[in-house]
């Protein structure tokens, strides 16, 4: 009798994940940077590869196909003809393309009608900043896309400072400016908004990246409470690929894991984010040799190897409550 309760229990706890975003034969960008550590802490990950390349496109070459709008279309068609198309989150990073993005709102609206609770972690990959310049690395037209359709259906955004900025037309200088930026995303949907690296300066010097989080409740009796806060974590010398989708799978596995704590869920996802970059730069710096630059296949993120940190990270990085 107890067997059969407890393996009733373990029917209830599933999580089911859907998460559309590229695929790289080799390394780990997109859903191959998203799956394994969503699995790993214990989620179902249904994946759409919207591009399905060789290799992430920093390496000299690659090649491969891209997913269009109707191809992602049918694909969802056959998980609803089957009945299968229950989720708790659907997870998405970077998209070229505006029809694509459109039908993957019109997916996440239908879901929300199916199950109310869903949600959506969106990753809005638009840009970034190289030595105090931004510049958008996707199409301009994506942005309109971004701030009108995607971001008011999110539940959970991690755009980094350029990417803000873009959204809500604000510049941040100042830690004020910031989170009047993230106070203007919550307007315009999101419950929990995480900027995930700014050029704020950081008391702790110059060798630390700054980022805020806010987390916007709606208690019962209709008022609203705000958690926000601030980390600071060492900046690793090295341009990595593929840290912006493992972030956004580690925060929505934590925030699911601590959904009205918004400091442990960061805490937990930096500070896994330190072990695996830590990881990396150590065994790329050993395959390049002494004095050589590694290069983009040795700078591929080492994730099987960080497993246990990914599972149960040691805080190393503690977040100020403001």
């Amino acid at each position: 009798r107890r067997g059969r309760r407890s393996a009733a229990m373990e029917l209830e706890r599933e999580c089911r994940v859907l998460s559309i975003q590229s695929h790289v034969v080799r390394g780990y960008v997109g859903n191959k940077a998203a799956t394994f550590p969503l699995q790993v802490l214990g989620f179902e990950v249904d994946t759409v590869n919207s591009v399905q390349f060789s290799n992430h496109t920093g390496y000299s070459h690659w090649k491969g196909q891209v997913l269009n709008s109707n191809e992602l279309h049918e694909l969802y068609e056959g998980l609803k003809l089957n009945k299968v198309n229950q989720y708790d989150y659907v997870l998405t990073g970077y998209t070229r393309d505006t029809s694509f993005l459109a039908m993957v709102v019109d997916i996440i609206q239908e879901l929300k009608q199916q199950n109310s609770n869903l949600v959506y972690v969106c990753d809005p990959v638009m840009g970034d900043k190289w030595n105090g310049e931004g510049s958008m690395y996707v199409p301009k037209d994506l942005l309109p896309v971004y701030r009108d359709k995607v971001v008011p259906v999110a539940d959970i955004i991690t755009p980094n400072q350029f990417e803000a900025e873009l959204l809500t037309g604000r510049k941040i200088h100042t830690e004020k400016e910031a989170l009047e930026v993230m106070d203007m995303l919550h307007a315009m949907g999101p419950e929990t908004v995480v900027i995930t690296s700014s050029d704020l300066q950081s008391p702790l010097g110059n060798d630390y990246l700054i980022a805020l989080g806010s987390h916007r409740k709606t208690k019962a009796d209709g008022t609203k409470m705000t958690q926000r806060i601030r980390m600071e974590s060492p900046k690793v010398d090295a341009v990595f690929v593929g840290t912006g989708d493992l972030f956004a799978a580690m925060l929505l596995a934590w925030t699911h894991k601590h959904p009205n704590n918004l400091k442990v869920a960061c805490e937990k996802t930096v500070s896994a984010m330190q072990h695996v970059l830590q990881r990396t730069i150590k065994s790329a710096k050993a395959q390049a040799g002494e004095g050589n630059k590694p290069n983009s296949a040795q700078l591929e993120l080492r994730m099987v190897q960080s497993k246990k940190d990914i599972e149960n990270p040691e805080i190393i990085v503690e977040a100020t409550v403001l």
